[in-house]
């Protein structure tokens, strides 16, 4: 039974090790599109 555990352990450590790897190399695109929007004077501070 330990070496179950032990297998278990080391292969969700070894998984959330690739996620975190795989994160920080993903090269997220940026959002290309432009947003407007029209803010009326009413909800503007004075």
């Amino acid at each position: 039974m330990n070496k179950v555990i032990m297998v278990v352990l080391i292969a969700g450590v070894v998984s959330v090790l690739a996620g975190f790897v795989f994160l920080l190399t993903w090269d997220i695109p940026a959002p290309s599109e432009q947003v407007e929007r029209v803010l009326p004077d009413d909800e503007l501070p004075k």
